[in-house]
């Protein structure tokens, strides 16, 4: 198995594979994909365009099931509430309802599984504060930028409290300005809440800078190729951190050499 740490793990995937019936035969989506992601921690996920990163994702939230392979959550104590309630999925796209206000996109995951909105109303409010939004819980999703749209669904991630957060390449919409400051807010967000996190991106650059892990994965059917574990001390800065980081790029970028979709990665 490959593993990010043999110990203190909160998610870990025993031969994972997923195959897909097409018209024109079966598609391997993944192959054999075993990995463990320690408590805490932040893992990005790179690969070329095809090669299961979401499909991955969609796994372990339990969105798709795997052909073959085991998904495990290591969740300690807590109520039945918080055990049922183990990740925040955080998507492409916002997937705000318009006709909702930010508060009330917030808690939408509470009226959906039928609490009362009333007992999480403050805590909906301390979330929006978290993602710098205050003030804008009365707004509509049309009077809010695509950045603060994506905070709104981080914050909406967040209100059960899960230990862990998987983001499907929540930027990639964004322009280079706009992903760059959501990328040191979620890193300040992260080291605020200390939730284990699941990044996917396109972008190497974006996973080194976030990642205290970035997995390298092959062509379809996506296997683990190499796993990069990035030893910079967090809070990261652009600046500050340019000549370490430059060299991580490096080498997750001479990890993706020879993997077909090497022209999407920035």
């Amino acid at each position: 198995m490959n593993s990010i740490k043999s110990e203190g793990w909160q998610i870990r995937t025993e031969g994972l594979s997923v195959v897909y019936p097409t018209r024109d035969g079966e598609v391997k989506a993944l192959k054999d994909f075993s990995f463990a992601v320690e408590r805490g921690s932040f893992t990005t996920i790179v690969g070329p365009s095809g090669c299961g990163k979401s499909t991955l994702l969609r796994i372990i939230s339990g969105l798709v099931e795997p052909t073959s392979g085991t998904v495990q959550f290591n969740v300690q104590g807590g109520s039945k509430a918080e055990k049922d309630n183990r990740y925040g999925m955080i998507f492409q796209r916002p997937v705000l309802l318009p006709w909702l206000t930010v508060l009330d996109n917030v808690l939408l995951p509470i009226r959906v599984f039928g609490h009362p909105a009333a007992e999480y109303r403050e805590k909906a409010v301390e979330l929006l504060s978290m993602v710098n939004l205050d003030g804008f819980a009365r707004k509509f999703p049309y009077e809010l930028s695509g950045g603060m749209q994506q905070r709104v669904s981080i914050a909406r991630a967040l209100i059960f409290d899960p230990p862990v957060l998987l983001m499907d390449e929540p930027f990639s919409a964004l322009d280079a300005i706009t992903r760059e400051q959501l990328n040191e807010q979620l890193q300040l967000l992260w080291l605020k809440t200390g939730k284990t996190v699941l990044f996917v991106t396109h972008s190497v650059s974006e996973a080194v800078f976030l990642g205290t892990s970035c997995i390298v994965m092959t062509e379809r059917p996506g296997q683990i190729k190499k796993i990069v574990d990035i030893a910079i001390p967090a809070p990261r800065h652009l600046k500050e951190n340019g000549d370490d980081l430059a060299r991580y790029i490096g080498d997750v970028r001479q990890a993706l050499e020879g993997e077909k979709g090497g022209g999407d990665f920035a």
